[in-house]
């Protein structure tokens, strides 16, 4: 049994979903999608959880498309929106698995400007040994370099640790690094696969 988990945290521990704020920008759901998958993409927001900054971020789409550019800065600007809460479950299972005496720590790709608000919001982010944040490294998951810093930052060694992830590219990663895995699908699925490796939860 691992000796130490490593959590992701969007869409494992915290509920985060864009449409929670654009479906009052947006008529209809299609044209909502369609701007999130051609315009304030995924991609795009995936670069403010590499390091770029949400200055940048808009100063390089909003030129691109202007007649967007009221819904562009509501990304950034209404962005706690897109935190509906946690996931109260998983959070469960992180409490359990914490009184066991287990390490916990965190490993998330986020913006290192918003990542102030999640911390304020959220009072079990103080449970974690420690927490890795994208934005402020510069260095992003699936990237093998971050699994390496935050083994190294933490003194931990690979083979006791379990990460848990909702991202498959993510997984497959730490697995190459030689970290024990679990792809998250569900709070239920996840505390069945915990609980047939032997954890007391």
């Amino acid at each position: 049994m691992n000796k130490t988990i490593i959590f992701d945290l969007g869409g494992v521990l915290i509920d985060w979903d864009p449409r929670y704020l654009y479906t009052s920008y947006f008529e209809t759901k299609e044209s909502m999608e369609h701007f999130l998958a051609n315009i304030c993409t995924q991609e795009w927001n995936e670069e403010q959880d590499g390091g770029r900054s949400i200055k940048e971020a808009n100063a390089y789409l909003i030129p691109k498309y202007p007649e967007y550019s009221k819904e562009i800065l509501a990304f950034y600007g209404e962005w706690e929106v897109m935190l509906k809460g946690t996931i109260p479950e998983t959070v469960e299972i992180l409490r359990a698995i914490r009184k066991s005496e287990k390490s916990v720590y965190a490993l998330t790709n986020w913006s290192a400007e918003t990542f102030p608000v999640a911390i304020r919001r959220f009072e079990f982010l103080s449970w974690f040994d420690g927490i890795l944040v994208s934005g402020q490294e510069k260095l992003k998951k699936p990237d093998p370099k971050i699994y390496q810093l935050i083994l190294q930052r933490y003194n931990l060694k690979a083979e006791d640790c379990l990460f848990i992830d909702d991202n498959l590219k993510n997984v497959t990663a730490a697995i190459k690094e030689g970290i024990s895995s679990i792809l998250f699908e569900s709070p239920a699925q996840l505390k069945r696969q915990l609980l047939q490796m032997g954890y007391s939860i």
